[in-house]
């Protein structure tokens, strides 16, 4: 059993929730302090996972240019290329929050980002399945602990009720790295043949070493705690320590395996784990194969590329939108049933009919549909565990449960049924239900 330890740059200021006045801390003062951690969280953790998802998911764009056919891939071994990155990416995360808050945030995630990126820069120079298999199940471990580690380092800053705002930026990267990903691979398509590599090539390269980039300057850019936050006076430090004490109440924030029992014994994770797994199958196979949905309905594939951008936009919009207004009126259920709903509209559009116009209609709806699950769903548990490492591993554990759905998602859409690909939106329908 691991000694209880009081972490110093997690210690709660004991100030009653009623002594805001005394400090000077009125509702306008508070909305400034908001602002503030706002504009030195929020944008570089939104950049970082926009690298992140843009990372993993842009084999979907490199899959136009010829990445099937240079690697001589047969049957559903692409998929498997796709697949095989969960298991490790699921199997890193529980490990990967207890690592940051053993360590500190700064140091963990700047870690894990430098080696996915590089992971990445490698898939560009392998020449065969063994090598794309490879190079895609570091690119799992790396990634692994991203999502869950910035969720949880939210809430070490935020107070419940102003989470899931925050979360939903956040993860509007994702519907972000999906734009930009077709842009620049509609750009990068221009460089097939230079240095004697193809498009697809040079598509994992550069935008892995974007990454390697902007890990070289992440320790400097993130901030650990409240109470070590140099950009705040000492009396925000404070304020936002003594906000989350009010908040949580006296729930330990001791490093102690119980606390991870705890967690795994909580039937009502479990249900938040299905409920993520219902949301990421979705996006996943969304991410992974519009590229070539879209090109299935008659676009070539640099046009592809390009009309797989504005789903995204209209899925940022309703991610962003939506939190903040569940946030204000503390109501995610009903949300996400709404969202589902659209989902499904969406996906039965594409489904029912082979009508380009329509089609491409329903991918809107869908992108609309599906993102804005997830924010709300972490929000949603986020909220309702206690104790800042059970919290930590109670995030990593429904984002576990998401990325099982990943697994699947790789399979959903396979060439054999393409270009209606009819069985994999009935399959898509079934797990938004």
């Amino acid at each position: 059993m691991l000694e209880e330890k009081k972490a110093p740059h997690e210690t709660a200021v004991d100030i009653l929730a009623g002594d805001v006045e005394t400090q000077g801390f009125n509702a306008s003062a508070t909305k400034k302090l908001l602002r503030r951690l706002d504009w030195n969280i929020i944008p570089f953790m939104s950049l970082i996972y926009l690298l992140c998802f843009l990372d993993r998911t842009n084999i979907g764009n490199a899959r136009l240019d010829h990445l099937e056919s240079d690697l001589k891939l047969k049957g559903i071994q692409y998929n498997d290329c796709l697949a095989i990155l969960f298991p490790f990416y699921i199997a890193a995360e529980i490990p990967s929050n207890m690592m940051m808050k053993r360590t500190r945030p700064s140091i963990w995630l700047t870690f894990i980002m430098f080696f996915w990126s590089l992971a990445m820069i490698c898939q560009g120079f392998v020449s065969n399945y063994s090598g794309l298999m490879a190079t895609r199940v570091f690119l799992g471990v790396f990634e692994g602990g991203l999502f869950p580690g910035v969720n949880y380092y939210i809430t070490q800053w935020y107070v419940r009720s102003e989470c899931g705002f925050r979360m939903a930026l956040f993860f509007s990267a994702a519907t972000l790295a999906g734009a930009f990903g077709g842009i620049l691979a509609r750009g990068i398509a221009e460089m097939s043949g230079v240095g004697g590599k193809s498009a697809w090539a040079w598509i994992f390269i550069l935008e892995g070493l974007l990454s390697v980039l902007v890990s070289m300057i992440a320790y400097w850019c993130i901030h650990d705690y409240p109470a070590t936050a140099r950009f705040l006076s000492p009396n925000e430090r404070a304020e936002v320590q003594r906000r989350l004490h009010a908040d949580h109440g006296h729930i330990s924030n001791d490093f102690d395996i119980k606390y991870v029992w705890q967690a795994i014994k909580d039937w009502k994770i479990y249900i938040f784990m299905l409920i993520c797994m219902a949301g990421f199958c979705p996006i996943y196979s969304f991410a992974l194969f519009l590229p070539t949905i879209i090109k299935n309905m008659g676009y070539t594939a640099n046009d592809a590329q390009l009309m797989s951008v504005p789903p995204y936009v209209c899925a940022c919009i309703f991610t962003i939108g939506a939190s903040w207004y569940a946030d204000r009126v503390q109501r995610r259920g009903i949300f996400l049933m709404g969202f589902q709903l659209i989902a499904i509209a969406g996906f039965s559009m594409l489904a029912a009919t082979g009508r380009p116009s329509v089609q491409y209609g329903g991918t809107v709806l869908a992108a609309i549909g599906i993102y804005p699950q997830i924010p709300l769903g972490m929000a949603w548990n986020s909220g309702n565990i206690g104790g800042s490492l059970k919290r930590g591993t109670g995030i990593a554990m429904q984002v576990m449960g998401g990325n099982c759905g990943g697994i699947v998602a790789s399979y959903v859409y396979l060439t054999r049924d393409g270009p209606r690909f009819k069985t994999g939106h009935g399959i898509l329908i079934g797990f938004v239900r």
